[in-house]
């Protein structure tokens, strides 16, 4: 992939470039900052929360088609300099991404185990150092009523994880290959075909059918 691909706007204040940002935060946003975007992804800051960490930084994301939104999520990076017991680091990484499914990846039984071997594979495929990671996949589905009963059902995946990315020189993940391997996870659920080598035990769905496709 070649660099500004995607399209990432910076615009706003964020706060990690303020003299009492510990460098190593700072380092690590710069990271994020300089990565390489696949093709229909588009990121921008937003606001991150206030209390999971002394300092935090968050993207939101979505893969765009056409006019179409395929999928949308939301990457946040926490920093603790005093390091956390339950992250066994100083940095963390959060997501939540989701998306709705044609019905034939919605009826897969494998698809909670596979959904997660995306984010898993697009880790290791990169050479990525990372532990702690924990998360949960979740298939809700809907089915419309009365006024709205000429909707066809639908059915949506979330994918909510954290990891802890393993800090490399100055003390600094690479956050710029983390952000690489989420976007990677962002496009598998939107139904669209990994770019670059996966780990074997990925497995792919079936792909999304354009929007135009009865």
């Amino acid at each position: 992939m070649a660099a500004a691909q995607g399209r990432f706007s910076d615009g706003g204040r964020d706060g990690a470039r303020e003299e009492s940002v510990p460098l190593p935060f700072r380092r690590a946003v710069e990271g994020l900052r300089k990565a390489r975007l696949r093709p229909g992804i588009e990121i921008d800051p937003t606001k991150p929360p206030q209390r999971l960490a002394p300092h935090a930084y968050a993207l939101e994301a979505a893969v765009v088609e056409g006019d179409e939104d395929l999928a949308d999520g939301r990457l946040i990076l926490l920093h603790d300099p005093a390091g956390h017991d339950a992250w066994r680091g100083t940095f963390r990484l959060v997501t939540l991404v989701r998306a709705e499914l044609e019905p034939e990846m919605a009826a897969d039984p494998l698809l909670p185990e596979v959904s997660w071997s995306w984010l898993t594979g697009a880790l290791d495929a990169r050479g990525l150092s990372y532990g702690e990671a924990s998360g949960t996949v979740t298939r809700a589905s809907s089915h419309y009523f009365g006024g709205l009963s000429e909707r066809r059902p639908a059915t949506q995946i979330e994918i909510r994880a954290s990891w802890t990315p393993r800090e490399g020189v100055g003390g600094v993940p690479d956050t710029a290959a983390h952000l690489s391997a989420w976007c990677e996870l962002l496009s598998q659920i939107a139904g669209l075909p990994p770019t670059g080598p996966m780990d074997t035990a990925v497995v792919s769905l079936p792909q999304r059918r354009g929007p135009h496709h009865p």
